[in-house]
C-alpha cells in the first residue's frame, strides 16, 4: 500500500524518463478536428443564408412575381452541395469535400449572376426614393453578399481541412 502512494504525484515504477516512449498525438489530427468543427459551423451558416434566400424566393412566388429560374437552380445546387459537404465532413472524405467546394462555388456563382441580371442595385441608385418598394430584392442582394463571404471562409477552411487529412509526404 505504501508503494502505491507517491508523495510527488508520479506513479510508482517510473522515474519520468520514459516520456519519449509515450504516444503523442500528431498535430495534424488536432488540426483536422478543429477544421471539422469550424466547417460544421460554416455549413450551418451557409444553410441559414440559403434558407433565407429560399424564403425570399417563396415570398416572390406568393406575390405572383416572375420567378428567376437561375435563383431557383442556384438554391437547389447549393442545398445539395451542403448535404454533400456535411457528409464529407462527418466521414472525412476528401473527394466529397472537393466536390462540395466546386458545387457550392457553382451555386454561389449562379446566385451572383442572378442578382447582377436583376439590375436591382442600378434601379435603386437611379431612383433612391423607391427603395422601400424593392426592400425584399435588396434583402436578397444582402443575402447573396453574406453568402459570398461565408463561401470564401468555407473554401479556405475546407482546403485546409483536406490538406491536413491527407497523409504526410514521406521523403526518400
Amino acid at each position: 500500500m505504501q508503494q502505491r502512494r507517491s508523495s510527488n504525484g508520479r506513479p510508482s515504477g517510473t522515474d519520468g524518463s520514459d516520456f519519449s516512449y509515450r504516444m503523442v498525438v500528431d498535430s495534424r489530427y488536432t488540426k483536422v478536428a478543429e477544421g471539422k468543427s469550424r466547417l460544421s459551423i460554416l455549413i450551418l451558416t451557409q444553410a441559414v443564408v440559403q434558407l433565407l434566400g429560399a424564403l425570399l424566393l417563396l415570398y416572390s412566388y406568393i406575390k405572383e412575381e416572375r420567378i428567376d429560374q437561375l435563383a431557383v437552380s442556384s438554391t437547389f445546387i447549393y442545398f445539395v452541395s451542403l448535404l454533400i459537404g456535411e457528409l464529407g465532413r462527418k466521414r472525412s472524405r476528401a473527394k466529397m469535400l472537393k466536390f462540395y467546394i466546386v458545387s457550392s462555388s457553382l451555386g454561389m456563382l449562379l446566385s451572383i449572376v442572378s442578382v447582377l441580371k436583376s439590375n436591382i442595385l442600378q434601379e435603386v441608385v437611379e431612383d433612391s426614393s423607391g427603395w422601400e418598394a424593392k426592400k425584399f430584392e435588396l434583402i436578397s442582394v444582402g443575402d447573396v453578399l453574406v453568402g459570398l463571404l461565408v463561401q470564401i471562409l468555407s473554401i479556405s477552411t475546407t482546403t485546409s481541412l483536406i490538406s491536413n487529412m491527407s497523409p504526410p509526404k514521406r521523403s526518400s
